[in-house]
C-alpha cells in the first residue's frame, strides 16, 4: 500500500533566513529607486459647456476653448485666448461664437440650435461659464 502526500500549496515561499543564500562579496550595493512622488489628485471639475449641431461643436471648459468646424477640430488654451464673444446669428436660429487670439487671429464658429429655444438656453449657460474661467472678460 503506498502513502500518498497532499499536494504542495501554491508555493514555498522564500526559504528560512538561516538558510537563505549570502550575496557574493563582490557584489555592488543596489541603490534603491528613487520615490516617484505621486501626482497631486486632480481637482474638481469646473463647470463646461457643450452646443453640438450635425457639422459643428463648441465645446468651453477648464483647458479653453475648442471649437469643431466640419469635422476639424481647433484647441484654444486660456493662455492664448485674448477675448471670447458670443451672439445669436442675425436670422435667431445659431449660436456665433468667436475667440481672439492673442496675436489678434479671429477664429469663429456656428452652431445651429435646434430647436430655437435651445439658443435661448445656451447663452446663460455660457455666460456662466465663460464667467467662471474669465471672470475679466
Amino acid at each position: 500500500m503506498t502513502q500518498q502526500h497532499p499536494a504542495p500549496g501554491p508555493g514555498f515561499g522564500p526559504p528560512p533566513p538561516q538558510y537563505a543564500p549570502a550575496p557574493p562579496p563582490y557584489a555592488p550595493m543596489q541603490q534603491p529607486y528613487a520615490q516617484v512622488p505621486a501626482a497631486p489628485p486632480p481637482g474638481p471639475a469646473g463647470p463646461d459647456f457643450l452646443a453640438v449641431d450635425k457639422r459643428n461643436a463648441v465645446v468651453v471648459d477648464a483647458s479653453g476653448v475648442a471649437f469643431e468646424v466640419s469635422g476639424r477640430p481647433i484647441e484654444f488654451r486660456w493662455p492664448e485666448i485674448r477675448s471670447v464673444h458670443y451672439q445669436a446669428s442675425p436670422d435667431g436660429k445659431a449660436l456665433m461664437v468667436a475667440v481672439i487670439h492673442l496675436d489678434g487671429r479671429f477664429f469663429e464658429c456656428v452652431v445651429a440650435a435646434k430647436p430655437r429655444s435651445r439658443l435661448q438656453e445656451w447663452f446663460p449657460q455660457l455666460a456662466w461659464v465663460l464667467g467662471h474661467y474669465r471672470p475679466a472678460g
